[in-house]
């Protein structure tokens, strides 16, 4: 429990301090200012920043190599795996156009010859997940496959509940809580604390994790799960792959918002949806 604390501690008070320097100044790119390289609009139309994503990177892989409990190994793969798949989410988020999305959309694209930014994300972060798979230990090559597509399958899952403010914290705090209360305890602290830091830019929708953010929380909790039994593992890779798989013929937003228990929980601590007004002329209809 004491190393779950000063690892939460560590990566809670490390991405706080790298989201104020961050936002403090902006870092610009090609010239470009940096409020403009990170603004985007939020699904209300509103501009949030996109530099929750880094600060949570820097916060939780910075606060992995300083967190007690872990291997110098196990230290190697938290790095390739948070800060790998941040920078890989980072350049989707700065240089993705968003016109082909998903797994179906990224295979089309390549199919007609076309190499994306989501491409090119989706297949450095399955060869990053291999790679920390290895480096953490792993020496069985069926172990090594299982933990590396959990890894890099937890990073995509984690970005398809970006959608919404805080839905991708809470899922991760959900996720992060029974592999806290188990072997994965070490790895999870520092992401588990980074997040709840951000938390509350994120549900003021004054910033967003977007991919670099959400690949990271995703790979670094596929991570700790890799600390469990092979079958335990075997069921949280079935999980993902069902979840994945899922995705890309249904919206979770509208099966969130469908079910009340999961609707009310998507909207605690959010601002209230504000319904369309109608025309004053169509209101009198």
């Amino acid at each position: 429990m004491k190393r779950l604390l000063i690892g939460g501690a560590l990566g809670a008070v490390a991405a706080r301090a790298a989201y104020v320097a961050l936002t403090r100044r902006p870092p610009a790119l090609n010239g470009q200012p940096g409020e403009e390289v990170w603004g985007r609009k939020n699904h209300r139309g509103e501009p949030v920043t996109l530099l929750e994503g880094p600060a949570f990177v820097a916060g939780a892989t910075g606060a992995l190599l300083l967190a007690p409990g872990l291997s110098g190994r196990m230290r190697a793969a938290a790095l390739l795996a948070g800060a790998g798949s941040g920078l890989l989410g980072g350049y989707d988020d700065l240089v993705g156009s968003g016109a082909s999305r998903g797994f179906k959309g990224h295979l089309a694209a390549l199919g007609r010859g076309e190499l994306t930014s989501g491409s090119v994300k989706l297949l450095g972060i399955g060869a990053l997940g291999l790679t920390a798979a290895s480096v953490a230990g792993k020496r069985n090559l069926i172990d090594i496959a299982i933990d590396g597509a959990i890894i890099a399958g937890g990073a995509n899952l984690m970005n398809l509940f970006d959608l919404r403010p805080g839905r991708a914290i809470k899922v991760g705090l959900l996720a992060g809580a029974p592999l806290a209360a188990g072997a994965g305890a070490a790895v999870v602290a520092a992401p588990l604390g980074a997040a709840l830091a951000l938390l509350p830019e994120d549900l003021g929708e004054r910033a967003m994790l977007g991919d670099a953010g959400a690949n990271a929380l995703g790979a670094l909790l596929g991570l700790a799960a890799t600390r469990l039994g092979r079958g335990a593992r075997l069921a949280v890779l079935a999980g993902l792959i069902g979840l994945n798989g899922a995705s890309e013929v249904v919206s979770f937003t509208k099966v969130i918002q469908s079910a009340p228990a999961l609707n009310w929980l998507d909207m605690l601590g959010r601002r209230p949806v504000q319904p369309i007004p109608l025309h004053r002329d169509a209101a009198r209809v």
